[in-house]
């Protein structure tokens, strides 16, 4: 493609980004050491926000999971992406199983119950959930919900609790 003005493919762009536009989130350590990162769902299970997209209802985090069993059933009304990076696991309505590398897409109304089969140490997926997460008995009835606003209340009171001060969450936020 030609350049116009025979301007160096090197120099950055040139005019001012719109005031409106929001920072980066850039996250050097986005599978951190530090377990103070890492925020306690359930026994054994912890996410670790990279964005809370308030304005647009989703989230992005990794899911780490130490124990073996059923993790979850629940609905997604929107649809969800998902990348493996450590360890597998499967749902019990499907005959695939996600392992290292695997990328999965859940689409809107799919339901599902997620397990970490036996021997699996530790398991570690990136997952973008767009809307709300409904957790559901195994004919339907919500039981609970999660959404970026709750997500965005345990990461508050967590970083609290472990020293890095509510406004740690902030930085996640959009």
């Amino acid at each position: 493609m030609p350049l116009e003005n025979d301007a160096d493919p090197r120099m950055p762009y040139q005019l001012p980004f719109p005031k409106e536009a929001l920072e980066e989130i850039v996250i050097p350590d986005a599978v951190p050491e530090d377990d103070r990162l890492w925020v306690p769902q359930a026994e054994n299970v912890w996410f670790r926000p990279l964005c809370l997209n308030r304005s647009q209802g989703y989230w992005m985090n990794l899911l780490k999971v130490r124990k073996s069993g059923v993790l979850s059933r629940h609905r997604h009304p929107q649809a969800v992406h998902g990348m493996v990076l450590k360890g597998r696991w499967h749902y019990l309505e499907h005959d695939w199983e996600a392992t290292p590398g695997a990328y999965v897409y859940e689409p809107p109304g799919e339901t599902h119950t997620l397990v970490v089969p036996e021997g699996v140490e530790e398991m570690i997926t990136y997952f973008q959930v767009n809307g709300v997460m409904c957790y559901v008995d195994p004919w339907g009835k919500v039981l609970g919900y999660e959404d970026v606003f709750t997500k965005i209340d345990l990461c508050r009171k967590h970083f609290t609790e472990v020293g890095l001060g509510e406004d740690y969450v902030d930085r996640f936020i959009r």
